[in-house]
């Protein structure tokens, strides 16, 4: 099973050139077996440019997780912190195997869907 994030631009295109190896989130999806996620780029961008496949997920108090990811965050401490900050606990999802669109895709052409406010899950 796949699901599509909403990433913003400037951190989706980290994922894909290495330096973020860690996406960042407050809550995760709930059902079992989701193996890959699927990236949208936000806004301005608006496009689904690749996708990854799931490596671990951490769910750690916030010193831990960012004792556990900042090597490969691809953000600030500072930032790290103001996402989290009315939160006790946070999720990293692990990138592993990058994949790129040649071409970015049409959410709602190409996978019929609208922008997810958070997470969609794709069958």
């Amino acid at each position: 099973m796949k699901v599509v994030l909403s990433i913003k631009p400037e951190f989706a295109y980290k994922i894909f050139d290495g330096s973020k190896k860690f996406e960042f989130r407050k809550a995760i999806f709930k059902k079992n077996g989701v193996k890959t996620v699927v990236v949208y780029a936000s806004s301005p961008v608006q496009k689904v440019i690749g996708e990854f496949e799931i490596g671990e997920i951490f769910n750690n108090d916030l010193e831990t997780l960012w004792s556990l990811t900042k090597e490969h965050s691809g953000i600030t401490e500072d930032f790290f912190y103001d996402y989290f900050s009315e939160k006790e606990k946070g999720f990293a999802i692990q990138v592993k195997n990058k994949k790129k669109y040649k071409e970015p895709k049409c959410l709602r052409a190409d996978f019929n869907l609208h922008p997810p406010q958070s997470f969609a899950y794709l069958k």
